[in-house]
């Protein structure tokens, strides 16, 4: 059985299908899945696919750093917010890096405009390899 890592309530992660790096999120044990803030999704087909066209603004302290990106949609997942709504979401696979490994994701695309930030890493993507300190934050980036 491989050793899980212990991670804080806040870490940073890649998604190099993105072309996002240094990302921040918040670790969320309550979430199920992760979830990602994008801005102006445009659903396109591509053959027998579905795929979508997003925006990203990977700075929060830069909103005018942009990143236009297209992902194949996995599906759509009914998914009660924090402010607990319901809300359909696109679900896109990807992969992310954290701690000097790489695996892939499901991550819902949503406005988190409103939260401080734009990615919420969620039960399923954290499953196996690591255990949350949610007293602590950036644990990763001290190993």
């Amino acid at each position: 059985m491989k050793k899980k890592l212990t991670v804080g309530n806040l870490e940073q992660c890649d998604l190099p299908e993105l072309g996002i790096k240094g990302l921040h999120v918040r670790v969320d044990t309550g979430a199920t899945t992760s979830s990602l803030h994008v801005d102006n999704i445009e659903e396109i087909d591509v053959g027998e696919d579905t795929w979508i066209k997003f925006d990203i603004h990977p700075d929060i302290h830069d909103v005018k750093k942009l990143i236009r990106c297209e992902a194949k949609v996995a599906g759509q997942r009914k998914v009660k917010s924090s402010t607990a709504t319901r809300q359909r979401r696109y679900v896109i696979e990807t992969d992310i890096v954290m701690a000097g490994e790489r695996w892939q994701i499901q991550l819902t695309l949503t406005d988190r405009s409103e939260m401080t930030y734009l990615m919420l890493f969620g039960r399923e993507a954290m499953a196996g390899r690591f255990i949350v300190d949610p007293e602590l934050e950036y644990l990763l980036n001290k190993t």
